[in-house]
């Protein structure tokens, strides 16, 4: 599932690519893509223009030239890809925006959905999410407070959106490796040297993943080189059997909570 960093990187590169176009046509081939009817949907966004995008943890939102919103949740299995008449996708596409040169496609949204909303709807579907881990406002002394009475497991409480937004399975693994403890240590054994050392991997492994496209390896269009770059870069996600990059010791895995869960027994504690 794409996490904060591949969605930053959608983001990214989606503004460069469809911010300022507008939406000439629209094709949707599953309705519960989206929210309301398709004639609706079509009606609001043709003619329509994306002026700008944002992201919210694991979320896109599109803001329109008419005031009103698409928010975007790709969950699991979803992708977006540009096509151009030189270069189309072999998949299903459940929603498709065409613009003047290229069409946006979304792909694999049979769980996620691409809504229309007016930006009081986009506010309150959000509100429940937890702070943006690369904003200012996302302190030591915030995290400290955010953790102080957190009893649960590093894993599963990174996880919880409503506790930090855009964490997931794969990043999850990947800070607590950075900050040498265990995804099965709980939070209340925690010391204050080891509640700053994950506040800081947090921020190191979010910036690395941005920086090299995220681990998701499909591009968004021919030509895109940076998405998925962080792949070969992951220290023990999807790395069983392999030799710790640290300590050589095996990168071992075990479900936690139905999450499959990447770690080094020798050097994480």
């Amino acid at each position: 599932m794409p996490e904060l960093p591949e969605m930053e990187t959608y983001k990214n590169l989606l503004q460069l690519k469809v911010a300022s176009h507008v939406i000439q046509d629209v094709e949707v081939n599953r309705e519960k893509s989206i929210n309301t009817t398709v004639s609706e949907f079509t009606k609001e966004l043709v003619g329509n223009k994306i002026t700008h995008i944002h992201r919210r943890g694991k979320h896109l939102i599109f803001d329109l030239e008419s005031g009103n919103k698409l928010l975007l949740h790709l969950m699991l299995g979803g992708l977006m890809y540009i096509e151009t008449d030189n270069d189309t996708i072999s998949r299903t596409k459940q929603v498709i925006l065409r613009f003047a040169s290229h069409q946006l496609c979304f792909i694999g949204l049979r769980l996620g959905y691409l809504h229309l909303l007016t930006p009081d709807q986009v506010k309150t579907e959000l509100a429940d999410l937890g702070p943006e881990p690369l904003q200012p406002g996302f302190t030591l002394q915030s995290f400290e407070k955010l953790v102080e009475n957190k009893r649960g497991m590093l894993k599963t409480t990174l996880v919880d959106q409503d506790f930090i937004a855009g964490i997931g399975n794969c990043y999850s693994d990947e800070i607590c490796f950075a900050a040498e403890l265990l995804p099965t240590r709980t939070f209340d054994t925690l010391d204050g040297a080891q509640v700053q050392k994950l506040y800081q991997s947090i921020h190191s492994v979010f910036q690395d993943a941005i920086r090299f496209g995220g681990y998701m390896e499909q591009p968004l269009f021919k030509g895109d080189y940076l998405t998925g770059g962080y792949d070969e870069k992951c220290k023990v996600y999807d790395r069983e059997g392999e030799s710790c990059v640290r300590c050589g010791s095996v990168i071992k895995k075990k479900e936690v909570s139905s999450r499959k869960t990447f770690f080094c027994a020798n050097c994480q504690i």
